[in-house]
């Protein structure tokens, strides 16, 4: 594997950035936290995805078709003949560095529009929350069906498993990327953005009965690390790595939560509580 590292090589890669700044994704594109997309997706024997803990830590998230992205660096493997950018986008403003294979996207000289967004109707979110009901948890996940194209790009050798297909194609959602799917992405991808999004739903204090009594479909129960939506006047659903996406009635998961944390109205960093958020 040949890295394009040399001084030289590098100023020639910043130029093609300059002169091809920007990039529009078309249609579902991976976003990730490497540029070894090969590795991740293939492995040393072609025909693995590497796992830490049973996920993809490398996954980020899925930019839907219409995300636009800035270029800052692009990445070269000459004895693959692959090229990766080094990309921002306004759709995912957190911290860290992502990357996209170019194949993907679509590179550009003037910034493209940004991706347009609409909030579909609340009936329309929560047939999709059922329609989702039993797919399995995807970390950074967002779009439920998979990116078919992954098998063209990144061809495995030789047969795969099912469950290898699966992760391959990254079919699924995490918790968070269940609301951003449902959502058109008019929410915050991570949960860590969900603490303080839309408005608090007044839990502090309240009993089971209480807290039941306070929610509306779609509100969010929102802890460290995980969001939970509530689906009707009876159930909530989340997506969690064990059970993927799935329903509760809503007086059992709130005993649960309750056994260990505290109803707030406002997120504390201890994370030892829970918050409620009415953002639709």
């Amino acid at each position: 594997m040949i890295i394009r590292l040399a001084a030289l090589i590098i100023i020639a890669g910043f130029m093609r950035v300059n002169a091809q700044p920007y990039a529009l994704a078309e249609d579902y594109v991976p976003v990730l936290n490497t540029y070894d997309f090969f590795l991740v997706f293939g492995g040393s024997d072609g025909s693995t995805v590497k796992l830490k803990d049973g996920l993809i830590a490398e996954m980020e998230f899925i930019a839907l078709p219409g995300t636009s992205f800035k270029v800052h660096e692009v990445i070269e493997f000459e004895d693959r003949n692959l090229k990766y950018y080094k990309v921002t986008t306004e759709d995912y403003d957190y911290e860290g560095n992502f990357y996209v294979d170019s194949r993907m996207v679509r590179p550009l000289f003037e910034p493209p529009a940004k991706r347009r967004k609409f909030v579909p109707k609340k009936e329309d979110m929560i047939a999709e929350l059922k329609r989702l009901e039993g797919y399995p948890y995807m970390w950074g996940g967002n779009c439920a069906d998979g990116i078919e194209d992954m098998l063209k790009y990144y061809k495995p050798k030789g047969d795969i498993s099912a469950a290898t297909k699966e992760l391959w194609t990254l079919k699924g959602v995490d918790c968070s990327g269940l609301l951003y799917q449902v959502s058109n992405g008019c929410t915050p991808r991570n949960t860590s953005s969900l603490t303080t999004f839309g408005k608090t739903v007044d839990i502090e204090g309240k009993t089971t009965e209480e807290i039941i009594a306070a929610l509306r479909p779609l509100d969010l129960i929102v802890l460290k690390g995980h969001v939970i939506i509530v689906l009707d006047g009876n159930n909530v659903i989340e997506s969690s790595p064990v059970t993927g996406v799935h329903r509760t009635e809503t007086r059992v998961r709130l005993e649960k939560l309750l056994e260990t944390l505290s109803p707030a109205n406002e997120f504390s960093k201890t994370g030892k509580v829970f918050v409620a958020r009415r953002w639709d």
